[in-house]
């Protein structure tokens, strides 16, 4: 019989190797039942002591889904449970490792983050998403449930949407752009055990433009959208540019995929005042603003 590689079992050496072969950029951690498709993930992260220490040694950077599975935990506080019992001392055993607390929603992930950035430049750093600087909880049950606005982390207090959106558009290179877009096909919003995700893809660089024009910060989207991460990754910017207009345009109802089938975008239907006239490769010029 076949052995079946798990998570905890991940050997640090062919990890290592794969990122010196350049196959790999980061390595993901996702606790086991934290989010969509986890169920084989990560059970004990003690177990995963030795894939660190080699992470840390060769500058692999590690990305993680940040929510404890404690089903004594409220599902609001599992971010905020992570970052206590399992980052906080993370960071404390491996003081080098690079880490990306992917898809911040909580000022208690943002508070980390700066506070670590301010100690040890350039090891730990997080992503927001276009929905989570857009949307509180309260969203969530507006006039009955949404279950298009179901994701996770789920959606938090406004209180965090707040520390969010100043996290994003303050220029700080520790944050910068992470849809963690997740398109589900209608049927599996619209059931009686909802599919959590957001599908943001069809929108979401438009929408970053509106929330940094909403708060006065145009001139860092570019940073947040573009330079940021792959300056932490240590890989090569893009060297094609997206022009954005102010222009107003309607979010589709719905994406038709394949089988017949359809995905709602997040905001469907609504307005976004932003949109992409055109995309640029610098050699040829680029007449317009970009991102």
């Amino acid at each position: 019989m076949a052995h079946e590689s798990k998570p905890d079992d991940t050997d640090p050496v062919a990890l290592a190797q794969g990122f010196a072969d350049g196959v790999f950029a980061a390595a993901k951690l996702y606790p086991a039942g934290a989010t969509t498709n986890s169920a084989s993930g990560v059970t004990d992260i003690a177990r995963l002591e030795r894939v660190f220490a080699k992470m840390e040694a060769v500058g692999m950077p590690l990305l993680v889904h940040g929510e404890v599975t404690d089903p004594a935990v409220d599902i609001f506080d599992r971010e905020a449970a992570f970052l206590d019992r399992v980052l906080a001392p993370l960071r404390q055993r491996f003081p080098h490792l690079k880490i990306v607390f992917e898809h911040a929603t909580t000022k208690e992930a943002v508070d980390f983050v700066q506070a670590e950035h301010a100690r040890h430049p350039g090891h730990t750093a997080a992503t927001i998403t276009p929905h989570h600087l857009m949307i509180s909880r309260n969203a969530l049950f507006e006039r009955g449930l949404r279950p298009h606005l179901y994701c996770l982390p789920v959606a938090k207090r406004e209180e965090h949407r707040q520390a969010l959106r100043r996290a994003a558009v303050s220029g700080a290179a520790c944050f910068f752009l992470g849809t963690d877009t997740a398109p589900h096909p209608v049927h599996r919003k619209e059931a009686e055990c909802c599919a959590a995700g957001i599908f943001s893809a069809p929108a979401a660089l438009e929408l970053y433009a509106q929330v940094f024009e909403d708060e006065g910060a145009l001139a860092r989207l570019e940073g947040f959208a573009s330079k940021f991460g792959p300056r932490f990754y240590g890989l090569p910017e893009n060297t094609d540019t997206v022009t954005l207009v102010r222009e107003p345009w309607r979010v589709p109802d719905a994406v038709a995929v394949a089988g017949g089938d359809a995905v709602r975008p997040f905001l469907a239907g609504e307005t976004v005042n932003w949109r992409i006239l055109d995309r640029h490769s610098r050699e040829g010029g680029n007449p317009g603003a970009s991102a």
